[in-house]
């Protein structure tokens, strides 16, 4: 897996444009009737790669969301946040409650200003529960579960359920 580097300090005028376009689409969205023409408009604008059947309810938040990519048949409940640098795939028939965070970036400690980006992989059939916060680099297996408010900052095997800070294993399922 590679790791993106971006140089915030080193932003050019189109780049700069991008992100606040994009924050006023977020902002736009989150204060739109859902499930109206305006509404399904904002989210393709903001999130153009998903399947069929998929339902996000607002709030959301994120960053770079144009890089996340959505399967059928998914949901993601009101609150979520994606900080999707580094790419964020989701995966058919999957489910996040309510205040799940994708964080796909982080900081350099030596240059703050540099992002290190890494992508973050749910695969099918999982259920992410409420306040769950996945780190970047993270691949949550198939069919697996991964308990509410827990911080997952490893890989997760398919067909398991995890929680906890930091998530483990605690059941085969």
């Amino acid at each position: 897996m590679i790791e993106l580097r971006i140089d915030m300090s080193k932003l050019n005028d189109e780049q700069k444009e991008f992100y606040k376009t994009e924050i006023q689409n977020v902002w736009k969205l989150n204060n739109t009737m859902p499930y109206t023409d305006e509404y399904n408009k904002l989210l393709n604008i903001l999130i153009p790669n998903k399947g069929d059947n998929v339902d996000i309810r607002t709030p959301i938040t994120g960053v770079n969301l144009s890089k996340v990519k959505i399967g059928n048949n998914v949901v993601v409940m009101n609150g979520s946040l994606m900080m999707a640098s580094g790419g964020i795939t989701i995966e058919d028939n999957t489910m996040l409650a309510a205040n799940v965070q994708l964080i796909s970036n982080n900081h350099d400690l030596d240059e703050r200003t540099i992002i290190t980006c890494l992508p973050i992989h749910i695969k099918k059939n999982c259920w992410i529960g409420a306040g769950t916060t996945i780190l970047r680099g993270v691949t949550i297996g198939e069919n697996s579960v991964v308990g509410a408010g827990s911080v997952v900052t490893k890989d997760v095997p398919d067909n398991v359920i995890v929680a906890g800070n930091p998530a483990k294993i605690i059941k085969n399922i």
